[in-house]
């Protein structure tokens, strides 16, 4: 019996080990979020391994998460690189968004809660207030104001299918650069959609998401094609 205690204490795993994979995830989508990891580059084990100070097993670990989150892809021969969004991509990224949030917004607004939920919106824009000058951070506050407006839906099939394209909006996001990016993340932006949530105006609501979203693709876009002819 001790034994197979011991075995099973040993299933749990390293709470240090765990905590290192996250920090080096962490580290990496930073890295690709704010550019330091420019699209197209070659993700080297050896090198990364080496400049992280950490395992090339770990290191795996991680680049397999973001490869599942679609911030790297790999080629016919398994080599890894950032991912490259395409024009036709950012546009299926944000169609897929606008139908997942706009139903999300539906169903916020439609609950006996809209207020409260409201609230706690209000909330995620003071905390993407917070971040302004640390572009990783403001990234991340963006996916996750968006992210809680699909939790306040109640809709878990809905949350799980938003953040099946979150990593892939991250991509599409670093391929619009700063300037483009920090525009379409502005939590001033945003405010009027707390506002219809407040007043449980889900076809106001629902309207203004859509709109939101598609003017951020069409920016992206049109920044992709200025840095194509550039």
């Amino acid at each position: 019996m001790p034994g197979a205690a011991k075995t099973s204490l040993r299933a749990l795993g390293s709470i240090e080990s765990q905590t290192r994979r996250e920090i080096i995830l962490g580290r990496l989508r930073d890295a690709i979020s704010s550019g330091v990891l420019a699209p197209g580059t070659h993700l080297a084990e050896v090198e990364l391994s080496e400049s992280l100070g950490v395992s090339r097993g770990t290191l795996r670990e991680a680049l397999r998460h973001l490869q599942q989150e679609g911030l790297v892809s790999s080629d016919a021969r398994g080599r890894l690189s950032v991912r490259v969004v395409t024009e036709r991509e950012v546009d299926e990224i944000f169609a897929v968004r606008r139908a997942l949030e706009s139903l999300a917004v539906e169903l916020v607004c439609a609950s006996p809660g809209h207020v409260e939920a409201a609230a706690r919106l209000r909330a995620a824009l003071e905390a993407m207030r917070r971040t302004v000058g640390d572009f990783p951070a403001q990234i991340q506050a963006d996916m996750e104001f968006h992210e809680l407006l699909c939790a306040l839906s109640g809709n878990d099939t809905l949350v799980r299918s938003w953040r099946a394209v979150s990593g892939l909006t991250r991509a599409a996001i670093t391929a619009a650069g700063p300037e483009t990016a920090l525009h379409n993340m502005a939590a001033e932006r945003h405010l009027p959609l707390v506002d219809y949530v407040e007043a449980g105006d889900a076809a106001g609501g629902a309207e203004f998401l859509r709109e939101h979203l598609r003017y951020a693709a069409s920016r992206i876009v049109a920044r992709m094609q200025a840095a194509g002819e550039g």
